[in-house]
C-alpha cells in the first residue's frame, strides 16, 4: 500500500515548464491523486480488512457476511428518527420488517472504490487531451531560456532564435489558445457532472451531505441526527433464506456492522468540500479568461503584471497589434523565460510588429 500511494506522487512533481494554470493543475493533479489515493485505501479496506459483519443464529457467519454483502442490506428510514437504545436498536434498525416499501436498501458502497477511479480518470482527461494538444511547443521555443546558467553567447543565440520563431507564426497560435481554454472549460464541466452523477448514486444525498453536517451543530444533541449514517449506516438489516430439515422456508433476520462505511463517509465528506471549493475556483477562472477575451483593454495590465520590467506602452502595443492566441502564447512565456531576457525579447518583438508610419499612413 505505502509503494502504491507513494507512486502517486509523480502526479504532483513541479513542472520546470508551466502550460497550464495553478486552478487547472489542481483540478488534473491533485484531484486525481487524491481521488486514487481514496480509492486505493478503501480498495485496502475492503478487500483485505472484513467489510462487513453479520450476527445470524443458525447459519455459518461466513456464507451471511457474503450473501448480505452480494445481495445489500436495508435499513428503515423512519428508524432514524426514533430513539436509540429505547425504540430502535441502532439508527436505523427497527424491528417492523414486513412493510417493503418502507426499507432502503445500500447497494452503492460495492462501487465506492470503483467509482472513486473512473472520476479519478475523468479528472485526468483534460490534462491528458492538453498534453496531446500541445505537443512540447512551450520548451520548445523556451529552449532552456528558464534557467540563466548558460553563456552569453548561448543566451543571445537562443533569444534571437525565439525572437524569430514569434515574428515567423505571427497569427498561428489562436487554435492553441481556443484548445487550451477548451480543456479549462471541460474541468469545470466534469465537476457539475460528477457531482451530478454522485448525486445519483447516493440516492439523492449527495448534494445536501456537507451542508447538512453542518447544520448538525445547531440541532441541540438528544434531537440530532448523524447524516453520515443516514448515508453510510454502520449497522443495517440483512434477511437470508434457506431450507430447513424438514424442506420448508426457514427466514433468518441478521444484523450486519459495516466497517468499511466508516471510511466511506469520512472520504466523501471531504470530496463534498473540495468538490465545491474546485468548482467555486473552476467558474472564477471561466469568469476571468471571458474578460480575457471579450475585453481587450484588460491584456496590457495582465501582460504588465507577469513582468514588471515591462513598460506598459510596449504592452499596450503588444495587446493591440497582436491576436489572442499570440497574445496568450507571450503570456505563457512571461511565466517560462528570466524576467530580464522576456523583457528584452518583448521589447523587440514589439519593435517588430509595431506598423510603420509608412504602412500607418497608408
Amino acid at each position: 500500500m505505502y509503494k502504491l500511494l507513494g507512486s502517486l506522487k509523480s502526479y504532483l512533481k513541479w513542472q520546470d515548464i508551466q502550460t497550464d494554470n495553478a486552478v487547472f493543475r489542481l483540478h488534473n493533479s491533485f484531484t486525481t491523486v487524491l481521488l486514487l489515493t481514496c480509492s486505493l485505501i478503501i480498495t485496502a479496506t475492503q478487500y483485505v480488512g472484513q467489510p462487513i459483519s453479520c450476527i445470524v443464529n443458525g447459519v455459518p457467519p461466513h456464507v451471511v457476511n457474503t450473501f448480505c454483502w452480494i445481495h445489500s442490506t436495508f435499513t428503515m428510514p423512519d428508524a432514524f428518527r426514533r430513539q436509540v437504545g429505547r425504540e430502535v436498536a441502532h439508527p436505523g434498525v427497527a424491528n417492523d420488517f414486513g412493510d417493503e416499501d418502507a426499507k432502503k436498501y445500500y447497494t452503492y458502497y460495492q462501487w465506492v472504490c470503483f467509482v472513486l477511479f473512473f472520476q479519478a480518470m475523468a479528472c485526468y482527461t483534460p490534462k491528458f487531451l492538453w498534453n496531446k494538444f500541445e505537443g512540447g511547443l512551450m520548451r520548445m521555443i523556451v529552449m532552456g531560456l528558464n534557467i540563466t546558467i548558460c553563456t552569453l553567447e548561448e543566451k543571445e543565440a537562443k533569444r534571437d532564435a525565439l525572437l524569430d520563431y514569434l515574428i515567423k507564426h505571427v497569427k498561428r497560435h489562436k487554435l492553441y489558445a481556443i484548445r487550451y481554454w477548451a480543456c479549462e472549460f471541460l474541468c469545470c464541466i466534469n465537476i457539475i457532472v460528477q457531482m451530478y452523477l454522485m448525486n445519483r448514486f447516493f440516492d439523492g444525498e449527495f448534494l445536501s451531505y456537507g451542508t447538512n453536517i453542518m447544520k448538525l451543530s445547531d440541532v441541540p444533541q438528544e434531537q440530532r441526527v448523524d447524516p453520515m449514517v443516514y448515508v453510510f449506516p454502520r449497522v443495517t438489516k440483512c434477511t437470508f433464506h434457506k431450507y430447513g430439515p424438514s424442506g420448508s422456508l426457514q427466514k433468518h433476520d441478521s444484523l450486519c456492522i459495516l466497517p468499511l462505511n466508516i471510511v466511506n463517509e469520512k472520504t466523501y465528506v471531504f470530496i463534498w468540500f473540495w468538490f465545491w471549493i474546485l468548482l467555486v475556483l473552476l467558474i472564477g477562472l471561466i469568469v476571468f479568461r471571458g474578460c480575457i477575451i471579450f475585453m481587450p483593454k484588460f491584456r496590457p495590465r495582465l501582460l504588465n503584471a507577469s513582468n514588471r520590467m515591462i513598460p506598459m506602452e510596449i504592452c499596450r502595443s503588444l495587446s493591440r497589434q497582436l491576436d489572442i492566441g499570440d497574445w496568450w502564447l507571450i503570456y505563457m512565456l512571461g511565466r517560462n523565460l528570466d524576467p530580464v531576457i522576456y523583457k528584452d525579447v518583448m521589447s523587440e518583438f514589439a519593435k517588430q510588429v509595431e506598423p510603420s508610419k509608412h504602412d500607418r499612413a497608408k
